[in-house]
């Protein structure tokens, strides 16, 4: 297990050191022997468990905090890659990574263009990145929410996707080895914390011993490097020696070598002389051969003039083909001018009639438009038409009305006067 105390980390290899080096073997005492059982005893991986509820809680933060460092060091290689891994993601995992894959782009450009840019646009870009920043750790969490809902997906993806960049993986296990120290210093109660600083204690003292033990061997290596140089320079007086004899030796070789060259001269010459006589034969056979040549030459001569009468009648008949082509070709290029004309013609006609087209096409276009607008104006009057026999029948009625009510009134003050005047008499 790895703790965060260096003295804890130097003890599996000083008890190695003890065990291998027999010099020390005799100096360890049985109490030192005992202290370091009881040490490695207490430093077993069996008693590290937890034996509380808030230890229990610590481990267990702990613990999801490095396997969302875990997941979260997978982002990149699984955004990389994300052709291969839609299918087992999922839509909406796959949306999330597309999406924080644009706010790390969106960043990486903001950094970029903020390093470029003046003082000025630097404060503004700083809020942005700010924004920005707080979006990306959203997206981060929202991500690693939607793996963890998913175990077997997130065993899947680090099994397929497990090689990370070496910095996350250092981070995570410096975290790894944070938790291990915390759950130790937990786990550490204040006895076994006095018996570790006995335990340090005693190990100082085997240092100490270890040093001077170091110091009698590094005299001892000192009297044994003096003695390795005397060694060393009658070696020396021996290679001098040596080389002296090897310059005499160099001497004799080149009396030798010598005598091997007038040796060699000799023998050049005779090689010469064999090489002369050589020569004479070949010539002698190449003049036989040039005679033989001349004979070939005269026998191929007329095989070639055959051959060229041949060829001069193949080319008066390749003449008299082009000539033939040359005609057909005129004939047929007339024709093609005449098509060429009658097709201009038609062209010419077809543009006057798309120009007659287009201006029928407006004229046709005005006469619509006030076509329309005249039946708009004919709607509109018959509408007001309507509007007004309305109104005016409306009016009618109620004059009539009032007219009968008027009417009705003064029958009514008739009646009444009469009435009176009947009273009065």
């Amino acid at each position: 297990m790895a703790t965060g105390d260096p003295a804890v980390l130097q003890i599996p290899s000083q008890d190695r050191k003890q065990r291998n080096n027999p010099l020390e073997k005799g100096m360890a005492t049985p109490e030192k022997a005992t202290i370091t059982l009881d040490a490695v005893q207490m430093l077993h991986p069996c008693r590290l468990k937890p034996d509380s509820i808030e230890m229990e809680r610590i481990i267990t933060v702990l613990d999801e905090t490095i396997a969302k460092l875990e997941l979260s060091s997978l982002i990149p290689r699984i955004i990389n890659s994300l052709d291969r891994f839609a299918d087992v993601l999922g839509p909406e995992i796959t949306n999330s990574l597309i999406e924080h894959q644009k706010l790390s782009n969106e960043m990486e450009h903001l950094l970029a263009s903020s390093e470029e840019g003046g003082t000025t646009r630097a404060e503004e870009q700083w809020g942005c990145l700010c924004l920005l920043e707080q979006r990306l750790k959203c997206s981060v969490r929202n991500v690693l929410r939607l793996l963890r809902a998913n175990p077997s997906l997130c065993q899947a993806l680090k099994y397929e996707a497990w090689v990370r960049k070496s910095p996350a993986e250092v981070f995570i296990k410096a975290f790894g080895e944070f938790r291990n120290f915390m759950l130790e210093r937990l786990l550490t109660s204040p006895m076994e914390e006095k018996e570790k600083t006995q335990f340090m204690e005693a190990i100082s003292l085997q240092i100490k011993k270890n040093t001077e033990a170091i110091t009698a061997l590094q005299a001892e290596l000192a009297a044994a490097i003096q003695s390795r140089e005397k060694e060393i320079h009658k070696k020396d007086n021996a290679i001098k020696d040596l080389k002296n004899s090897m310059q005499d030796l160099t001497k004799d070789f080149k009396a030798g070598i010598q005598q091997i060259k007038q040796e060699g001269e000799k023998q050049q010459k005779e090689k010469l002389q064999a090489s002369q006589a050589r020569c004479a034969r070949l010539q002698q056979d190449i003049q036989q051969l040039g005679a033989q040549l001349n004979a070939l030459v005269l026998e191929h001569r007329a095989s070639e003039l055959a051959l060229r009468k041949r060829k001069c009648r193949v080319e008066m008949e390749i003449v008299n083909w082009i000539q033939k082509y040359d005609a057909d070709m005129g004939e047929k290029q007339a024709e093609y001018e005449e098509v060429h004309a009658a097709y201009a013609e038609e062209k010419a006609e077809l543009s006057l009639l798309m120009e007659k087209h287009a201006v029928l096409l407006q004229e046709y276009s005005q006469i619509e438009e006030e076509r329309r607008i005249c039946q708009n104006k004919e709607e509109q009057a018959l509408k007001e038409l309507n509007t007004m026999t309305l109104a005016a029948t409306r009016i009618q009625a109620f004059w009539r009305g009032y007219l009968v009510r008027s009417l009705f009134k003064s029958k009514r003050k008739k009646k009444k006067k009469d009435k009176s005047k009947k009273t009065k008499k």
